[in-house]
């Protein structure tokens, strides 16, 4: 007999899209968004647990003393969870003709697959193996020389350095400046101890979400979540208190240079955003607008990109985005460059002239449609969906509501803006040039 549960349905007739929500006991919450017709399905677990989690207090427990664990855990537990007592994960998935994956970014880790057959089999396996974490000493120990030849292959990615280079400058004290799988030194410090705290802790459903799409019914994946979750028992959580080093409206370093082996130099250009905490409809309010800013800066419409192109000081890859989280944020310019400081002058020289000249009326307009188009396209990718939709709940914000800020956004508050976040100190830039004989 199926469990009767409480759902509550947000609908979007723009998208012409509902979303099916209930919390299920003891304490996850559930998404589904039905997608009649769809051959595929797609389903996530997710976790508030990144690599910036590392320093904490569990509310309600041991006194709430501070907990201190070593860089990469997050990530570690990522790893281990696909290898259990029956064997490796990926295999149980390939026999139900399901593809999988997981991936820890600083703020949260998600573990998924997308089938287009077998959908209970498969879903029931992810439920399983996310909540049944094995480790031993040995394993731990095995898992750590793995871990570690991943990171030292990283340490010879140009992309990967260009990027995780700037972040060590921009910030100061922030975790965000450290690699997501930490270091060498970090990983060897890792203990099946520390990784059963962490798991006890930040994988406790209250913690954590499932957002299912494609052709199915809430009411069978609600009671499916509903049965997992009633074979354990879980002790209450009241709460985790995340603790960030405050930062200060300035950057640590404003250049780093590193060489590999490169045929021509990589360039990130990176903007601090100085505030310290933001969530909510205001966190996404700025997200919007300083992607607005860039689209009206840096795309290939405007007269900037053109003559950076023209110039052959930037190619089709160059990218402007921005990343905004609860505690931290950054504007983020970069590609391949023939000459990174000429690059970096003239792009300091461009945004002067914009601020000078001021932002167009027209350009405003025109970039706002086009961003509320490129929101309702994205409607055709259940990945796209799913992984955004859990990403943004983490930040407190409605992915639906993305359509409507985005109209709310004025001109007079991305010029506010614009004078506010392309600051000289807040600013950095990493170079990755060729190796030089």
């Amino acid at each position: 007999m199926k469990q009767l549960m409480d759902w509550t349905v947000r609908e979007n007739k723009l998208l012409q899209e509902k979303i099916f929500h209930t919390i299920v006991e003891p304490g996850l919450n559930l998404y589904v968004l039905p997608k009649k017709g769809y051959n595929k399905k797609y389903a996530i677990f997710s976790t508030r647990f990144g690599s910036i989690d590392n320093v904490f207090r569990v509310l309600g427990k041991d006194g709430e003393e501070k907990i201190v664990v070593p860089d990469g855990v997050a990530h570690f537990l990522e790893h281990k969870l696909f290898d259990d007592e029956e064997g490796n994960v990926f295999d149980r998935f390939a026999v139900y003709g399901a593809s999988t994956n997981a991936f820890t970014s600083f703020t949260h880790t998600t573990y998924l697959f997308s089938c287009t057959d077998f959908f209970p089999e498969n879903f029931e396996l992810l439920l399983e193996f996310v909540q049944n974490p094995y480790f031993t000493d040995e394993s731990v120990a095995k898992e750590q020389g793995i871990i570690q030849q991943e990171i030292r292959m990283y340490e010879d990615n140009p992309q990967w350095r260009v990027y995780f280079n700037l972040l060590s400058i921009l910030y100061q004290h922030h975790p965000v400046r450290n690699d997501i799988a930490g270091t060498i030194e970090s990983i060897g410090k890792i203990t099946k101890e520390i990784l059963y705290k962490c798991y006890e802790t930040f994988y406790h459903p209250r913690n954590m979400a499932v957002f299912v799409t494609g052709d199915v019914s809430p009411e069978d994946v609600g009671a499916q979540v509903a049965g997992s979750l009633a074979r354990r028992s879980h002790a209450p959580l009241y709460g985790i208190e995340r603790i960030y080093p405050q930062e200060q409206a300035v950057v640590l370093e404003q250049k780093i240079v590193q060489e590999l082996s490169v045929s021509l130099p990589l360039v990130n250009i990176g903007f601090k955003d100085p505030y310290n905490y933001l969530e909510g409809r205001e966190l996404l309010y700025r997200e919007l607008a300083a992607e607005l800013l860039l689209e009206m800066i840096f795309s290939k419409s405007e007269p900037l990109y053109n003559s950076l192109y023209e110039d052959g000081l930037i190619d089709e890859k160059f990218s402007a985005s921005y990343v905004g989280e609860v505690t931290y944020g950054y504007s983020l310019l970069g590609g391949e460059t023939r000459d990174p400081d000429a690059l970096h002058a003239r792009i300091m020289e461009g945004i002067e002239e914009v601020r000078k000249k001021g932002l167009s009326r027209d350009a405003f307009f025109r970039h706002r449609s086009k961003m509320q188009g490129e929101f309702l396209r994205s409607f055709n990718s259940l990945e796209f969906i799913a992984n955004n939709y859990l990403a943004y709940r983490f930040k407190g914000i409605d992915f639906f509501d993305i359509f409507n800020t985005l109209g709310e956004i004025s001109l007079s508050s991305v010029e506010e803006l614009l004078e506010e976040h392309f600051q000289e100190k807040l600013h950095a830039i990493s170079i990755i040039k060729p190796v030089q004989r």
